[in-house]
Parts: C-alpha cells; structure tokens; sequence
C-alpha cells in the first residue's frame, strides 16, 4: 500500500542556469535595454523556473519568490516603504525608483544592504520610519496569475512575515514594534485577503526571525498577527515557514492559528526533531517538513532521509506531511547538468537545486511506501560509498597538523599597545592614513585577458606580462592620488575565496556553480570536497612586484580563513570548525612566505566572519572562540613589526566588538558608509584600543560622494574614536566599480582626509 507525501519548494534560484537574470538586470541598468524589453525578459525567466519545478513533480510551487533585485525589498516598496530622500508621492514604484533604493542614485544614497540571517545572500534594510503603510500593488497576486495563465501552475504565493519583516527593519525603537506591527497589519490583511477572493489554497508566510529566539513579548506579537490574519481569511492554507535553525519554543508557534508549520530539519541542531517527539503534533496542522539541505550541495544520504520520515511519520499522518528543503534554494546553483569536467566520483555526489528536487520525489514515493523507488535509492547509494572512498578526504598529515594545533601560541609576542609604537616607528604614517580594501577595478579587459589565458590562447608569460602591466599602472595610480598605503589591485584574481581555492589541496570548482550574494553581483562558490592544504606561496609573486615599484608600503592581501570556510561548499562529514583549523594551518603558510619575502603589511579579510555566527545567542561564544582562533592561527606568528590587517563588511557588529578586539588584528576596516553612520555607536560604549576604518563611502553603489560628504563621515567617527587610531578608507573593494567613478572618489576621499588632518593637527 502506498500513500502519497506532498511536495512542496519553498523557493528557486532566480538567476538562471546560466544567470540569464544578472545579465538582463546589467543590461537594463546600462541602457541597452528598454524597460519594455527587460520586463519581457524576466518575464521569460520566470516561466522557466516555474516550469522547471513543475517538471520535476512539486506540488507546491512558490511563487513571488522571483524579484528584480531582492524579496525584502519587494516588500517594503510594495507597503510603501520609501524613505522620504527619494521624493516618492505614492502608488506603484516605478522600476527605477525600485533600483535606485538598492544601489542609489545621483541624489539619493542607497537603502542599507546587510546579511540575510547567517547566509552569503544581502537583503535590502527597509526604512520604516512613522510612514503609514499602503499596498501599493498586490505583487504575490499578480505572480499567482502568471504563473496560473502562463504554466497552468495554481501556484503558492510566499510572503515575508510581517514579524520578520519588521525585525530586519529599521526606523523606530524596539520598543515601538507592537504599535508598528499595528499600522501594517490592515495592509497584510488586505494583500492576503486579496489572495483568497483570487482563490489561492495555500500561503507561504516566511518567518525565519523567529527562530533567532522568542521573548514573551515576541509570542504575543505573533499570537496577534496571527490572530487578527487566520479570522480575516479563513479561507486561506498558511504555512508558517521557518528555517535556517530550530524554532523555539515550538510550543509557541503549535498554539498559532495556522494550517501548517515549516520546520528546518537539517540546520537544526536535532531540536526540531526532538520537540516534535516530545510533543508530538497537533491533527489540524500539516508538518513541512524540511528535510533536504537549502543550503548545501551535497547528495542526500537517502537512508539518513527515510529514517527521519519515518521517525515523523510516527507523529504526523503522512496525508499532512510535507517534504521540502530546508529553505529557499536561493543558496545553491540550478544544476548539476551544466558541470562537464568533474570527475564522476564528485559529480555523482553533488546536487543543486533541480537535483534536490528530484531528491525531494524520491523521497516521497520510497517514504509513501512506493517500491518503484528502490533502484534510484541504490544509485543514491552506491554514488555516496564513491565519493567517500576518495583518499584526498583522509589525509594523515593534514589530520596530525591539526592534532598538533594546540601547542601553537595563542596571541602574538607583545600586546597590542607594546607593538603599536613599534610599527609607528617603522612605518612613520602620517595622521589619519589613508588605504584601500584591496581590489581595483575588473575591467572587461582584465576578464578577456584572464580568459585567454585560462583557455590557452595565452601562455603563462604573456599573461603575467599583463597583470604585471595593471599593477604598475595601479601603483603609479595610487601615489598620484596620494594614498599612504597602497595595493597591488588583485588583477590576478577572480573571487577573494576561489582564488586561492584554486591554489589549495581539497579544493574544486564548478564550471556553473553561481549564486546570488547581492542584487546581480553572483559568486561562484569553490568546493571543498577534501581536506585542506598548502602547496604553494599564492600571492608573493604579485605583491613583491608591486612593492618594488614604490617606497610606500604595499599591502599583501589575502581572504582569511573564516571567510574561505563561509564563503564555500563545505563537505558536510568534518565540523565546520575543524574544516575551518585546516584553512587557516595552509594560510598560516602563506602569511610567513609574505613575510619572508618582505611584505610587511599583510591584510587578512574576515568579510563573512560575522555571517557564521549562530541564530541562537547561546552558541555565539563557541563559534566567535574558535572563529578567533582561526584567525589568530594564521596571523600570530609574524614580527612585532608586522601590520596584521582585516576587513570585514555589511553585517551587525555590534553585538561582537569584543571578538573583533581578540582576533588581535593592527588595523581593521569595517562596512559603515551603507548603514550612514550607524555602526559607530558601537564605539561609544566598546573601548576598542586598535586600529580602525570605518568606510567612509559605499563602493556598491555608482555615485561618487562629494569631498564634504566623506569628511562629516570621518568627523562623525572621530567624536567617538581617537584620531591616531583611526584609518581612511572605503567601506569594501574596487572590484565592480570603474576607474573614472574610482578615481573621482578616491581623490574626494584624499581630500576628505586633509581636511580632517588640518583639524586635528
């Protein structure tokens, strides 16, 4: 006998298997394109992904889960969330208002951009302000009646929760979000009504925020909401959907009046499964049950997945079970189809999004008792043993390295404030030195020469001949401008993380791997699929090159080793943590063949250490401990007069100063520019003692910020932090942006500095 499971997804990567997505966006913002044809364009893509789910058997297929830039952003401007700079008068946003909040614009600054929850992907922060709120058009609708006209899908609409979109939001006290809430309530009312008289069955309601912790006040936010919504439309099916962790307490969200709950069952730490035993599950309430890594591109362990249906199924009747990914499959690529060059034993192991889904079927039919499934099931198996058996993923020497990791010194030779004026000395910096993140421009001639090279049309000496060239030029660049401590641009390189993946034993790469981070920027995540080694120095050769072109320091720049972790696929059968001791053991190599080479300033980036701490505050100190160690392992070998730098860029810090303070970097820069300032009250209660940047405009957007601008920047952080410990920079790299709007403000920056060193002379 055989039941049958449904199948739900609780979104799809928008850019494309080929990122179709990101070349319309970048065509429109560059005037090839008409809005006419660019809207037609995403039209196209859109059906695509629903068609492609539809082909793979999903009974719930999300829609309004496609955006133009971003999910968070669609929302605020769909309730009117404007702020008042952008001179908005109501109704419908038009399109290049919609772009000009995310990336700015001649007169405007850009929305905040910070991190989605502890992922790689950036949400746009809404402005909320005492605006009252207006449906300016009903989006999950319109997407509702795309996808039923164009692909016969009666698709599920998926919402950001009005609790979550709040918490991400800003604008108002803590303390005023009850009366908030209030003022938006009528407005979701009206959206979802709307759905139900269009005769919608199901509703997605994301609420990732809760299960970051819920306080008594939180519970009875929700119990409101959730109240005033399930008596306004009684004839909608709502999912509360949450994911990236365990919801906590579960209790709270059992009593809630809705149809289903969504439960992450992967990144939950066991707590999920454990509160459903314990608890057991109410019989008006379907269970989604998320069972397939949203996250994650590795093969499912299918033994591993039919347990946990069946431990559920002990609980939850199989007609109300539910069996999804554990979150949107924004943060895996499209296919597997697209990897040519892989050799068997990992392709078999990897799967994406459409892989995931078909995993996802499966799992269904071999979990409704259907023994059509069983040949799959022994594929899936038999591809699992392979990739396991792969010798590179055991290594002796690499396993006895990190044995021996505890008898390596914990911090540097002399504190801080002993080895400061020791690098004054030898460095003789001037007030308020002035720097770069690191990366200069990626022209189109730099990818072309880069691609020649990697195809072979190039050999080796002509391509070192090149980037030899853009280094000189960037050099020659930077003194003219006047910057105290320069960079050798990382012409060389494609992504901070795969290039140096490409240099590392563990490491492959994909050929079509892409994920959104922001807006249309996609990165190609490498993988670390074995354990983690040195081989070779990976940037000595670029910057003693540079340095020798100049007397002014030259910094060595390299991705740190929580980033490397954070900003790959990580085998799923080490710890993080233990992964994450093999990186830093390779990059401590690397720090000392910088050293010995002469390369004294050496920057090692932490941009993604905040992103990896956990959503549960309990866990915070375990993972920032060894965090911090990491870091520390690579970089605190080095001399006294060694400036160890770090950047780090768009997330919360406040709530970690005390870990960037123990990571024992000389100088760091961190992101303060997009969020207009508001991280430097962190300082005012924070002694931090070393020094800082705190970017004084934002690389991400294409405006060039006056000489005015940046120096009220740089006096709003000195009423907090003393001038002698403080950095000019901007608040991340040079790499998307072009050399004339570069050059304008990195000039507006030096100028912005000597204006500043004259008040404080």
């Amino acid at each position: 006998m055989t039941n049958k499971i449904t199948t739900s997804n609780l979104g799809y990567p928008r850019i494309g298997k080929n990122r179709e997505w990101k070349k319309a966006l970048e065509a429109y913002w560059s005037g090839k394109v008409s809005e006419q044809d660019f809207l037609a364009q995403m039209a196209e893509i859109q059906l695509q992904h629903l068609q492609s789910q539809q082909k793979a058997g999903i009974d719930l297929i999300p829609v309004n889960d496609f955006t133009y830039y971003d999910h968070v952003l669609d929302t605020a401007v769909m309730f009117g969330v404007v702020p008042q700079r952008y001179a908005y008068k109501g109704g419908a946003v038009p399109l290049d208002l919609y772009f000009a909040m995310a990336r700015g614009s001649a007169s405007a600054p850009a929305c905040e951009m910070t991190k989605w929850f502890n992922t790689n992907y950036h949400y746009i922060v809404p402005e909320i302000g005492s605006l009252t709120p207006q449906l300016t058009e009903n989006k999950p609708l319109a997407a509702y009646r795309f996808a039923k006209t164009q692909a016969g899908i009666e698709g599920k609409p998926v919402i950001v929760g009005l609790y979550t979109f709040l918490k991400l939001s800003k604008g108002f006290p803590a303390a005023e979000t009850g009366e908030v809430a209030a003022r938006f309530l009528p407005v979701y009312i009206q959206l979802l009504q709307e759905l139900e008289q269009e005769g919608v069955a199901w509703v997605q309601i994301d609420e990732p925020a809760v299960v970051t912790g819920l306080a008594p006040e939180d519970i009875e936010l929700l119990k409101t909401i959730y109240g005033a919504i399930s008596a306004a439309v009684p004839g909608l099916k709502l999912i509360l959907q949450t994911y990236f962790e365990a919801a906590e307490p579960l209790e709270a969200l059992l009593e809630l009046p809705v149809q289903a709950i969504g439960l992450d069952f992967v990144h939950d730490g066991g707590a999920n499964l454990e509160a459903v035993e314990r608890l057991g599950w109410p019989a008006d309430k379907w269970l989604g049950a998320g069972i397939i890594d949203g996250r994650s591109i590795w093969r499912a362990d299918p033994d591993a997945k039919l347990g946990l249906i069946q431990k559920l199924a002990a609980h939850v009747p199989l007609d109300r079970l539910i069996l999804q990914p554990s979150s949107s499959l924004l943060h895996v690529p499209v296919t597997v189809q697209s990897e040519s060059k892989l050799k068997p034993a990992v392709k078999q192991a990897l799967a994406f999004a459409d892989e995931k889904l078909a995993e996802l079927g499966l799992l269904a039919a071999a979990g409704g008792g259907n023994g059509n499934a069983a040949a799959q099931l022994a594929e899936s198996r038999e591809a699992l043993a392979a990739f396991r058996a792969l010798p590179e993923r055991g290594r002796q020497d690499v396993a006895e390295q990190v044995r021996r990791l505890d008898v390596l010194p914990d911090s540097r030779s002399l504190p801080f404030a002993e080895r400061v004026k020791l690098q004054q000395a030898k460095w003789k910096l001037p007030l308020l030195p002035t720097t770069t993140i690191g990366s200069f421009p990626q022209t189109a001639e730099v990818r072309q020469a880069r691609l020649k090279w990697r195809k072979g049309v190039w050999n080796e000496e002509r391509y070192d001949a090149f980037v030899r060239r853009q280094i000189a030029e960037a050099i020659t660049l930077q003194e003219e401008l006047g910057l105290d401590v320069l960079v050798h641009g990382e012409f060389e390189r494609t992504d901070m993380v795969e290039f140096f993946g490409e240099k590392l034993a563990g490491y492959l790469f994909t050929q079509n791997g892409w994920v959104q981070s922001y807006g249309s920027r996609c990165v190609k995540p490498p993988v670390i699929y074995a354990d983690v080694a040195f081989i070779q120095p990976m940037t000595v050769k670029e910057s003693v090159y540079a340095q020798s072109l100049t007397r002014l320091p030259v910094k060595g720049m390299l991705t740190g080793p929580v980033t490397i972790l954070n900003w790959s696929f990580v085998r799923d059968d080490l710890s993080r943590e233990e992964v994450a001791k093999q990186i830093a053991l390779a990059l401590r190599h690397e720090v000392q063949a910088l050293e010995d080479a002469g390369i004294e300033m050496i920057q090692v980036d932490e941009p993604a250490i905040r992103e990896g701490l956990p959503l549960k505050a309990e866990d915070h100190e375990h993972y920032l401990n060894w965090a911090v160690r990491s870091f520390r392992v690579a970089t605190n070998h080095v001399k006294d007069t060694t400036q160890v730098h770090t950047h780090m860029c768009y997330s919360e810090f406040n709530d970690m100063i005390g870990a960037i303070s123990a990571m024992d970097a000389d100088v760091i820069s961190i992101e303060t520019s997009r969020s207009h300032g508001e991280l430097i009250a962190a300082f005012e209660n924070d002694d931090y003692d070393k020094g800082i940047g705190l970017g004084v405009y934002d690389i991400h957007s294409p405006r060039v910020p006056e000489v005015e601008e940046m120096t009220q920047n740089i006096e709003r952080a000195l009423r907090v932090l003393d001038a002698g410990q403080f950095w000019i920079n901007p608040d991340c790299g040079l790499k998307t942006r072009g050399w004339e709007e570069t050059e304008a403000a990195l000039r507006n920056m030096v100028l912005a500095a000597a204006n500043v060193r004259k008040n404080n002379a």
